[in-house]
């Protein structure tokens, strides 16, 4: 089945290997299904594995599995990191998160060990975050407030995308992927000038500020509706069950991604208090 989106026609070309090579799911493309005989020759059977298809189910656990470890991971670095040493557990996990991220996104191959590394190297920066924004900025409350909101803007992307208010088009995607490596191009080169004590304003609480972390709410919110789409995809092509753990990541990767710009922009706010 062809799909215009990138990561899908990789996985998909991925389990178009495995079906090649006789790991066909139960039932699936003339494959004997669970407790039917396979064909045996010469007296001898043959029965390939089979493979079980992922289910919507499938990536509902794995997501809920892996926000409990990060969630995990945040509280445990928030209590045994020292305040001294937060700034640089911040960036060491943001480093490692992004090469994690990155090499998770163009593997050919679903690693479930993988995606769980990145679910805790993920939950350091997390913690680290809101460790300074709720006691060493001193912004009370901001942690539950962005959990809150976070959460929220889930459920509702979620209800938008099940009333087909907003539909993963071949247009969109192509947009909203644009979008997104655009945001982050501009976020990089932010860093790097910032190294260097170059002000852009895009941080700093300003008007400017809180204009680009709309934006990036926004693109977060909608590359929630490409995750739907991949899921629903990817059941539909048949991939085997363990590719769950991909399209977990992929919600993971935006869950994170809004949580975080909703926590700096609820502190631009309160820092005019």
């Amino acid at each position: 089945m062809k799909t215009s989106n990138p990561v899908l026609a990789r996985l998909g070309q991925a389990a178009e290997r495995e079906r090649a090579a006789g790991y066909a799911p139960a039932g699936a493309y003339g494959q004997p299904g669970y407790g039917q005989p396979y064909p045996t020759e010469a007296g001898y059977p043959a029965a390939p594995p089979t493979v079980t298809p992922m289910s919507i189910d499938d990536v509902v656990v794995k997501t809920v599995t892996l926000l409990g470890i990060t969630g995990l991971s945040a509280a445990l670095a928030w209590v045994l990191v020292p305040d001294a040493l937060v700034g640089a557990a911040w960036i060491g996990a943001a480093v490692v998160g992004l090469v994690l991220g990155l090499v998770i996104s163009f593997m050919r191959i679903a690693n479930p060990a993988l995606v769980v590394t990145y679910a805790v190297v993920e939950g350091v920066f997390v913690g680290m975050v809101s460790k300074f924004f709720e006691v060493i900025a001193g912004y009370e409350g901001i942690v539950l407030q962005a959990v809150i909101a976070t959460f929220g803007v889930f459920f509702l992307m979620a209800g938008l995308y099940k009333a087909k208010a907003i539909r993963a088009t071949p247009k969109f995607i192509r947009g909203v992927i644009a979008a997104t490596v655009g945001i982050f191009a501009v976020i990089l080169i932010n860093f790097v000038l910032a190294l260097f004590g170059v002000d852009t304003g895009l941080r700093s609480g300003g008007p400017v500020a809180i204009g680009f972390s709309l934006i990036c709410i926004v693109i977060a919110s909608l590359s929630f509706i490409l995750s739907f789409h991949e899921v629903e995809e990817g059941v539909r092509m048949g991939l085997p069950r363990r590719y769950s753990w991909t399209a977990a990541f992929g919600i993971l990767v935006s869950l994170v991604w809004l949580y975080i710009e909703i926590l700096r922009l609820l502190s631009y706010f309160q820092g005019d208090d």
